[in-house]
């Protein structure tokens, strides 16, 4: 079985830096290895079309470079998604929109073996991530326990009931969704203003003081700063069509401008 880098650096308290992408092309994933400064890539399922066999051939991908491939899905159909994700090859689930400790709960279950001890709902299936001599084996199991479960808090109900939902078991890191929060409180588009700031703050500090790393995405590292004043270690650089739209508009209008003169 394949270790599971993103779960060894959370084990031993590291921090970790990944990068996200929409495209399915696996090939994206093989140059981002190239750079050699990520601990792992994450697929952007929720936003980006793809069927079943690219989830395969994004993890080959990310595996040639001993990238942790992690995998941000949607609500809807979230336990067939991510079960599929996981064997193909997926090490971590981003689940989206939890709204309550009983969601938080379900999402931790879809990706836990479904043992007497963990009370998953992951049965022995014979997929890519495991060799077929040791699916449902003690190595099998031990992988599903170690897929790290990545929460969104983005929505009202989720701020209101942080509390409950961080004491949730098998948790294993938050991230802060701004577009989605404010869209939940009727101000959308409203991300950096100063009261949807200060609940940025409560989630993350909130987060580390019971123990559980947050995540920051950034677009740039001198965006970390803040961050890491609030105790976070653990950061998202940027994505990719993110990155080529900036370089297009900037480098175009640059270009178009000695055109014109």
């Amino acid at each position: 079985m394949r270790p599971n880098r993103l779960r060894e650096l959370l084990r031993a308290g590291k921090p970790t830096l990944g990068t996200r992408v929409m495209s399915p092309w696996p090939t994206v994933i093989e140059v981002l290895g190239q750079a050699g400064q990520f601990d792992y890539v994450e697929y952007l399922a929720e936003y980006s079309p793809s069927h079943l066999g690219d989830l395969d051939n994004l993890c080959r991908a990310a595996e040639l470079s001993d990238l942790t491939p992690i995998i941000k899905i949607d609500q809807a159909g979230c336990e067939y998604v991510a079960q599929r994700a996981v064997g193909a090859g997926f090490q971590g689930v981003l689940f989206t929109d939890c709204r309550s400790a009983e969601e938080a709960r379900h999402y931790v279950r879809i990706v836990r073996p479904e043992t007497p001890q963990d009370g998953g709902l992951y049965g022995a299936a014979p997929r890519r991530f495991s060799p077929r001599s040791q699916v449902g084996g003690a190595e099998y199991v031990q992988a599903l326990r170690d897929v790290v479960v990545i929460l969104m808090i983005e929505k009202r109900e989720a701020v209101e009931r942080l509390d409950e939902i961080l004491a949730v078991p098998g948790i294993d890191m938050i991230q802060w969704g701004p577009g989605d929060y404010t869209v939940s409180i009727g101000k959308p588009g409203a991300r950096t203003d100063p009261e949807t700031k200060t609940v940025e703050r409560k989630v993350f500090e909130t987060a580390i003081r019971r123990g559980i790393p947050a995540r920051a995405e950034i677009a740039a590292p001198a965006d970390a700063e803040y961050y890491l004043d609030l105790g976070v270690r653990h950061f998202s650089l940027n994505v990719d069509l993110w990155i080529l739209l900036n370089w297009w508009a900037v480098n175009g209008k640059t270009l178009r401008e000695r055109l014109s003169a």
